[in-house]
């Protein structure tokens, strides 16, 4: 049986957990202004939102790559005064992952505030309640299946994610050397063996985490209903 390194698989955890995390913090109250707001703007941040859906990865990655690199201002203010390099390092693929996988944090939290009843978030208003103590008191614990389902996509959209992590972290052992950028090589190696058995850890990782969300959601569903 082909040895299993397990090294990648770990390195996308890690990379999808950070991501899932920093991503939380950050649209969370960015969801709930945009299920908020009625703003003339609001197509438009939605539209940018949205924007690495339909964009390919690689240009993406692209830009993500010239933004990092110390040829940028960013890049060469980091590394001239930090010494932090962002390009072809794994704090430049965590940055990078964030804004792939931004949008598929932001819209199941936005769609879980916007099926809330109005009436709910009005009469907390009226109690005197802040729009932060609304969220959290209020709107977050009537959505929990949209919170999963952000919180679990994101970490696995981010543990599946190849073309990014290419361009950006390229392909360095024990740094950015992640799951899919792992099969990729052997690929390459014309190790079809192990690639096959690294495929199909991912495929079963995959397959685990929609069954959990669906499964999540169908029981929370009954619950609701037989109140």
């Amino acid at each position: 049986m082909a040895a299993i390194e397990w090294t990648p698989f770990l390195l996308s955890f890690k990379l999808a957990g950070l991501t899932a995390a920093i991503l939380f913090c950050i649209a969370l109250p960015f969801a709930w202004f945009l299920s908020q707001t009625h703003s003339r703007f609001k197509p438009f941040l939605e539209a940018v939102t949205a924007l690495p859906i339909v964009l390919p990865p690689s240009v993406l990655g692209f830009y993500m790559l010239l933004l990092l690199s110390h040829n940028s201002p960013i890049g060469e203010f980091l590394e001239s005064h930090f010494d932090i390099k962002l390009a072809f390092s794994f704090t430049g693929l965590v940055i990078a992952s964030c804004f792939y996988s931004f949008p598929f944090m932001v819209q199941p939290l936005q769609s879980g505030f916007e099926a809330l009843n109005p009436h709910m978030i009005e009469a907390s208003y009226l109690a005197g309640k802040g729009s932060w103590t609304t969220l959290c008191r209020v709107a977050l614990p009537n959505i929990k299946p949209s919170l999963i389902t952000a919180i679990v996509v994101t970490f696995a959209h981010t543990v599946g994610e190849f073309g990014v992590v290419l361009m950006v972290g390229g392909n360095i052992p024990d740094e950015t050397r992640v799951a899919s950028v792992a099969i990729y090589d052997l690929v390459e190696t014309m190790d079809y063996d192990r690639a096959a058995l690294y495929s199909g850890i991912l495929l079963m990782f995959s397959f685990a985490v929609l069954v959990a969300v669906y499964f999540f959601n169908r029981r929370h569903n009954l619950r609701v209903g037989s109140m």
